[in-house]
């Protein structure tokens, strides 16, 4: 094949992946076919930043964002380099281990009650937390396992929690559905009842004026709740810098957003509050759209809503083998063809940004890390009785004594940690 016919379908090739590939001026200096082509191949390489024969930034373009109130969002164009695609790498795939490992611990019956796995949305969480400043906060539902992860809390401290051992992040009190951090207000159990509590701290990041946003983040299942909307109302009154975000992965428990809801268009439904619609399953596209939902609260203009379009693989919880309600090939497609984790694993191969080698070994030592939170998780001892009282208030001074399920039997309170958030 002639260079200017090889040069062409390289970069046809590379439009369609959505890379952006650099055209490259041909030598008129007489070579062979041979050397003409690997010094061609050199050139279009180059055209990224290169480090020991690697490129070290790649361009990609997402999905389109669909607006709401909006005349412009977030850019489509969008640039990783390669430490922040190991990272959101490395942060997606702890995730998906971490959450098998509890599902395999909720099958031993070691994790009891409530348990909501979070596989299939890693890319929601990862993306959202890569956009946030130090002074931003989050705030979630019950799946919240990823999330308490990545706001600084050890896989250990997750697992542990979720055993209800003493080496929780919440000393084993908390569970699957209350775990806590630095900005991180958890995990809640109550179906949309987070939303307005994100409000609230959105509310006093205003009021003491840190410049901070809060992700007030819930599912399409509790999008119909009163509460949302009543909260909608008030932030854009107030201008409060809250991001509402939707995380749409299909079914709120065992029924389909589309007999749930009147209308599916989420990004929508808060009316006078600007929407965006995103790829949920591409990190790079949620990173975008959270930067761009950041600087729309911190120029003054008030809440936003985002809508991630994503996909659960478990059921509801571990008590829903997800299949009654959806076909076991509708979920294996989702997988093949949309996994947020195999997707960014192949942009970061194909554009050279890193080795299967360098995948692998990041891949094995993550299978280390929880192999060994999981051991401790199992092992560690639950908390004494006496210290089932500690911690209940924050500030406890008015309340020397807790109710007991006895009457006049009452307990003492007693602080054992400090206080996050206050």
């Amino acid at each position: 094949m002639g260079l200017s016919k090889w040069v062409k379908t390289i970069f046809r090739f590379g439009s369609e992946a959505g890379v952006k590939v650099k055209p490259v001026p041909q030598t008129a200096t007489p070579k062979s076919a041979a050397t003409e082509s690997t010094e061609s191949a050199k050139k279009i390489l180059s055209a990224q930043p290169q480090q020991c024969g690697y490129a070290t930034e790649a361009s990609f373009e997402t999905r389109a964002f669909k607006l709401h109130n909006l005349d412009q969002g977030p850019a489509t164009s969008v640039t990783v380099t390669k430490d922040d695609a190991l990272k959101y790498y490395s942060q997606m795939y702890a995730i998906r281990r971490m959450e098998t490992a509890a599902g395999n611990l909720y099958k031993e019956k070691i994790i009891r009650g409530f348990c909501h796995l979070y596989s299939g949305q890693e890319a929601c969480a990862v993306g959202m937390r890569a956009a946030m400043r130090p002074e931003d906060s989050c705030i979630t539902a019950y799946r919240c396992h990823g999330w308490t992860y990545l706001m600084g809390v050890s896989m250990q401290g997750v697992l542990a929690e979720l055993t209800g051992r003493q080496s929780g992040c919440a000393r084993g009190k908390g569970g699957s559905m209350h775990m806590y951090s630095h900005n991180f207000y958890g995990g809640n159990g109550i179906v949309g009842a987070q939303v307005p509590l994100g409000v609230g701290i959105a509310f006093a990041a205003k009021y003491k004026g840190t410049k901070g946003v809060c992700i007030a983040a819930y599912g399409d299942g509790a999008a119909n709740q009163g509460q949302l909307f009543e909260v909608y109302n008030m932030a854009k009154l107030w201008n409060t810098p809250v991001i509402f975000v939707c995380e749409n992965n299909g079914y709120g428990m065992g029924t389909s957003a589309e007999r749930a809801s009147a209308n599916v268009n989420y990004y929508t439904r808060g009316d006078t509050v600007p929407g965006i619609w995103v790829d949920g399953m591409d990190v790079l596209a949620v990173r975008e759209a959270t930067k761009f939902a950041i600087d729309h609260c911190n120029s003054g203009k008030g809440p936003i809503l985002l809508e991630t379009a994503t996909y659960r693989y478990s059921g509801h919880s571990m008590s829903d083998p997800g299949t009654s309600y959806r076909s076991r090939d509708e979920i294996a497609e989702v997988r093949q063809t949309r996994d947020p984790i195999t997707s960014l694993r192949e942009k970061i191969l194909t554009n050279e940004l890193a080795t299967t080698e360098e995948l692998k070994e990041i891949e094995s030592k993550i299978r280390g890390e929880v192999d060994s939170a999981t051991k401790v998780a199992k092992a560690d001892r639950e908390i004494p009785v006496d210290e089932l009282c500690t911690d209940i208030y924050a500030k406890p001074d008015n309340t020397g004594a807790i109710r007991n399920v006895m009457p006049a039997c009452e307990l003492s309170h007693k602080r054992l940690g400090k206080a996050v958030n206050m």
